[in-house]
């Protein structure tokens, strides 16, 4: 959610693009939500020194899959920002952790039933204290990328997350991911 706290979340106006990810405006995130409309996000996937995900539990309140475990940060680019603004301002706004550099890995195209989106993955390496969104974050769990892969704990992970994640995997693999 932007920084301006007279916004609330139903009316953020949010990046609308098309499948080619060519804005085409911007809409209150509510509308987009309901007509399932393509929008652009950013995952962060923050990594502790041991090679672990912080893997952030959703809050019952989510407009989409509440409830679900998420191991990237982020979230949708409102009206007016770039992908880089929005992956710090949703980093620092769920887990508290700013001042932290983002390597920016690459683009994705998600869809389902439930959404389509423009995502651009982020990793960062992270060891301090958090500080929870609670309106957003319900708490937060340590796993490794290939424990969420296999679903190791029959966890409900977010569908996109995963595929940023698989993509993730798939390009990098082993290899120091994060910055």
């Amino acid at each position: 959610m932007p920084s301006n706290p007279e916004l609330q979340p139903a009316s953020e106006k949010v990046i609308i693009v098309d499948e080619s990810n060519r804005v085409l405006g911007a809409l209150p995130r509510s509308q987009m939500r309901e007509e399932k409309l393509c929008h652009r996000a950013t995952y962060v996937f923050v990594f502790n020194s041991k090679g672990q995900l912080y893997v952030q539990e959703r809050t019952l309140s989510k407009d989409i899959y509440p409830g679900y475990f998420e191991p990237a940060t982020g979230g949708v680019v409102a009206e007016g920002e770039s992908y880089d603004v929005a992956a710090v301002r949703e980093l620092a706004e769920e887990l508290g952790i700013e001042n932290t550099p983002l390597e920016s890995l690459f683009y994705f195209y998600f869809h389902n039933d439930d959404c389509s989106v423009w995502g651009r993955v982020y990793s960062c390496q992270y060891e301090g204290e958090l500080r929870l969104q609670e309106e957003e974050v319900a708490g937060v769990i340590m796993e490794s990328p290939e424990d969420i892969l296999s679903n190791r704990f029959n966890r409900r992970y977010t569908p996109d997350s995963l595929v940023a994640l698989e993509r993730l995997m798939n390009l990098y693999g082993d290899s120091e991911i994060s910055a």
